[in-house]
């Protein structure tokens, strides 16, 4: 493969840029005017519908979304990042694959207002493949596992063993991340708890609980579609008639269905951590409190509650000393059964004690964009995260480097 210059060309906003002025509470009509305005004046401006495709996902305007994605990358397949410094002190290149927002790892999070350039190249079903790649120190595989981008992970396996540059990622391992593979890998985990997941039909799902039923699991159940996130038709079912009523509403073919593991505290509070791990060592992303069971941080009483978020910046604040001491082993051991080497947990601590994983992949938002005035602890938490993501990266390409003075 050959090398092919940075252009220099019209660069991106990017998700990370535009995702900031939403989650400040924008309403992103300003900037989607704008990027449809260039649309209309260049017809072949792919980086101003690539950006526009995000405003429209994060707008509910999905369909849309992948049909504009769609027409950029038929006219452009490498984009860089407008906020990219000028002398860089190494050059990332994301290898990312069509689809929603959730289909590749949020990478720009992870290098905000940092030394490094990111550019990205997007491979996949009826995309050309490139006669020449675009200059780099290093790649990283953000191609996220779904069914959707099994086929795409598997080329990819086989087309980063010529790889001319270090890579972070192997895709065959990210292949692995769904949710009952992951259950069946951790389930001889060493201090780890994983809930049971299986893949069914909705026919299956719906023969729960009644005779001949070939599951046997037990209610209170946890169900969700396939390839669905951040709690997206995520329901506890108690019983029959409430699978009933959830079948009515939802209408994916395939779902995931586990059994419901009851971890609350003993304060009858409940505790959901994310972790992101770097070369195997863990670091502390958020911890989100809520009196509900399905936890997740925007939903979770984090703004409006001191007391929990004083709880987070001490859970932050010690983390090294005490959970991630207090489950280190079971850091390792998920490690060695994952092998990669970038990925996020989303757990929480069994009434027992063990580590309770709920999901792990590599594609989870670990970010620095709650106000400053509310979580004075975590700009400087989620710095030491960033820092160790570069590090990584540095280690990357330096590895490499001595290998070939070898």
């Amino acid at each position: 493969m050959q090398i092919l210059r940075s252009s220099g060309s019209n660069p991106l906003l990017g998700m990370a840029h535009i995702m900031r002025l939403a989650f400040a509470g924008n309403n992103l009509s300003e900037i989607a005017s704008q990027l449809a305005s260039r649309i209309k004046t260049n017809a072949f401006d792919s980086v101003a519908m690539m950006d526009l495709s995000i405003v429209l996902q994060l707008n509910a305007n999905p369909h849309l979304a992948i049909e504009l994605q769609s027409d950029a990358l038929n006219q452009q397949q490498y984009f860089e990042l407008k906020s990219n410094p000028k002398n860089p002190a190494l050059k990332l290149l994301a290898i990312m694959g069509p689809g929603e927002v959730m289909a590749n790892t949020p990478i720009d999070f992870l290098i905000e207002n940092s030394d490094i350039a990111l550019s990205f190249l997007y491979l996949g079903e009826g995309l050309p493949v490139p006669t020449e790649i675009p200059e780099h120190d290093v790649a990283f595989v953000a191609v996220c596992e779904s069914d959707q981008n099994q086929n795409l992970l598997k080329h990819l396996s086989e087309v980063m063993q010529f790889w001319p540059k270090p890579f972070v990622n192997e895709p065959s391992l990210i292949a692995q991340l769904s949710r009952n593979r992951v259950s069946q890998r951790l389930a001889s985990a060493a201090g780890v708890a994983v809930s049971d997941a299986v893949r069914v039909t909705s026919s299956q799902l719906r023969e729960l609980g009644k005779p001949g039923d070939l599951l046997s699991f037990p209610f209170p159940v946890i169900a969700r579609p396939l390839d669905s996130h951040a709690g997206h038709g995520l329901a506890k079912i108690d019983d029959c008639n409430q699978l009933e009523r959830y079948l009515s509403k939802e209408n994916s073919h395939e779902y995931f269905v586990a059994p419901f593991i009851d971890y609350r505290s003993k304060d009858g509070m409940y505790r959901k951590y994310r972790i992101a791990i770097m070369d195997g060592q863990p670091f502390a992303a958020h911890m989100a409190i809520s009196r509900h069971w399905m936890v997740h941080y925007l939903n979770a009483d984090m703004l409006n509650s001191e007391t929990n978020r004083q709880t987070e910046a001490e859970f932050m604040r010690l983390f090294d000393q005490e959970f991630g001491l207090k489950h280190k082993k079971a850091f390792a051991s998920i490690d060695q059964k994952i092998g990669l080497n970038y990925y996020s947990i989303d757990c929480a601590e069994t009434q027992d004690g063990k580590l309770l994983v709920f999901e792990l992949d590599s594609g989870a938002v670990v970010h620095s964009m709650d106000p400053i005035d509310l979580f004075p602890y975590k700009a400087p938490q989620m710095q030491r995260v960033f820092d160790a993501f570069r590090d990584m990266l540095m280690s990357k390409a330096d590895l490499v480097s001595r290998r070939r003075v070898a």
